[in-house]
């Protein structure tokens, strides 16, 4: 039988999966495995590289066993991960020299405030479409490269590799033959000038990362490397690569200038497709590469938000709100009308467009009848109100959105989609498939492979599960909304 399936890799900030797609773009089979957080001091956050390999490997067989399928099957590998999260590895061993510096972690939020003191956030704007924020991976490779002894020296003798995780599993599925970084995963470095879509060696110097650490940029779609036959038994070939968030844009078939989605994980990530324009952001945004295919770039800008499913994770494992996280809906909706509570969940600083590492949590608005509830409430809340900070800033851009497709774990929960369509204004479009960043991967890999002749013809497979359209009036949200930017205003740090 003709190969006709693709092994999507979808390695995240909490868990890794693998999904195996047939040639229709309809998962058959996965495996997921939950992935440990490492909090060293408060504001860091780390993972272990060999448990995240480890359980890529585990997940991939897990899939295909579940599939009753074997790697011939196969018609090649699709990887999407966490962006900016940092490894720096012994080119010799393929050993990691640290753990992997998570995206959300701050530790480099001085370094960021020295360049920009020193004048240097224009140039990194222009060139980048990134703002000097701990969150991207060039100051991450180079805090490794100081504090880690000898680091440094055996960085600049070409002794170390550095790379984002769709890098380091690319190493390891080949065997340490391919470092290669796909073009949208090296966008989000502060080191890739995004027009040439090569590094700049201008950025680098002035982020003490040597170019002899940084990865080969590929396409998202091409023969980026063969998988070795004692991963899954037998090779396969690795054909396509794209950050979470460009993979689940790539997923949702917003392939033509002015769509937006929102996938809704751990973090929260609006990206609007601006076509062969890399747009500059009046509001903060960012601009950023959707994908690269034959050489050819699509930009985008992009709004991130740090923290949207991580807050109900905390309202389970912090304040034992709930036991599970699929019970936060039916707590939420016990809340008072009305309650006025603000929960801001700036655990590790705010993203777009405010950009305000230093920034922390806070609970707001709390009466003497506040409870479990109006704490969920609210928490929820809080992602519609992120989310609309993205959404005005992109319409103020110049933007017209007329909806906002949406995917991700939280989507399931049609209470929030509705309050989303409320706080946005805008209808809210969740798709059949709503994992779409491993279907983006599937896509990518199947382009090369010939399952799907253009991303055309991958538009055509996305379909509607179900629309939810604004239902309050416009006083009542824009009420709402200037609540919660007066609460934004007293956690800020300036």
């Amino acid at each position: 039988m003709a190969a006709k399936h693709v092994l999507a890799i979808d390695q995240g900030t909490t868990s890794t999966r693998a999904i195996v797609f047939d040639s229709s773009g309809r998962p058959v089979a996965s495996a997921q495995k939950e992935l440990p957080q490492i909090f060293p001091k408060p504001g860091w956050v780390e993972h272990d590289p060999e448990e995240i390999w480890s359980a890529t490997v585990e997940v991939c067989r897990g899939a295909l066993a579940k599939a009753k399928l074997d790697a011939k099957a196969l018609v090649g590998i699709g990887i999407t991960n966490q962006r900016e999260t940092t490894v720096v590895w012994d080119r010799a061993t393929g050993k990691p020299i640290h753990n992997a510096i998570v995206w959300q972690d701050r530790r480099t939020a001085e370094r960021c405030a020295a360049l920009k003191k020193d004048g240097h956030e224009r140039l990194f704007s222009d060139r980048t479409g990134l703002l000097l924020d701990p969150y991207f991976s060039g100051t991450k490779i180079a805090w490794i490269l100081d504090h880690v002894a000898g680091a440094r020296a055996a960085a600049e003798k070409g002794a170390l590799a550095a790379g984002t995780i769709e890098c380091f599993l690319l190493w390891r599925l080949t065997g340490g033959k391919v470092h290669a970084s796909d073009a949208t995963n090296a966008s989000r470095s502060l080191l890739l000038d995004i027009r040439k879509g090569a590094w700049d060696p201008e950025l680098a110097k002035i982020l003490k990362v040597p170019l002899s650490l940084l990865p080969k940029v590929v396409d998202c779609s091409g023969e980026l490397g063969v998988a070795g036959a004692d991963i899954l038994g037998a090779p396969v070939q690795v054909l396509g690569m794209a950050g979470d968030q460009q993979a689940a844009t790539v997923g949702q078939a917003c392939i033509k200038p002015g769509m937006v989605k929102a996938t809704y994980g751990t973090g929260c990530f609006a990206i609007l497709n601006t076509g062969s324009m890399a747009v500059h952001s009046r509001h903060r945004l960012l601009t950023t590469i959707a994908y690269q295919l034959d050489g050819k770039r699509t930009y985008a800008l992009e709004g991130s938000i740090f923290i949207a499913g991580a807050a109900v994770q905390w309202l389970r494992d912090g304040l034992k709100v709930i036991e599970k996280s699929s019970d936060v809906e039916a707590v939420a909706a016990k809340a008072k009308d009305g309650h006025g509570v603000y929960v801001v969940p700036a655990f590790v600083g705010l993203g777009a467009p405010y950009w305000d590492p230093d920034a922390r949590a806070a609970i707001l608005g709390l009466t003497r009848d506040s409870g479990h509830a109006e704490i969920a409430a609210a928490t929820l809340d809080s992602v519609c109100y992120q989310t609309r900070d993205l959404v005005d800033a992109m319409r103020g851009d110049g933007a017209q959105i007329d909806e906002l497709r949406v995917d991700g774990g939280m989507v399931v929960n049609d209470g929030l989609m509705q309050r989303l369509a409320d706080t946005v204004g805008t209808p809210v479009e969740r798709p059949r498939v709503t994992e779409t960043t491993a279907l983006g991967a599937a896509f990518l890999a199947g382009l090369k492979a010939g399952l799907w002749p253009s991303l055309e013809a991958l538009s055509a497979t996305w379909a509607l599960d179900r629309a939810f359209r604004p239902a309050e009036d416009a006083a009542s949200r824009d009420r709402r909304y200037a609540g919660w930017k007066d609460a934004v205003g007293r956690v800020r740090s300036s």
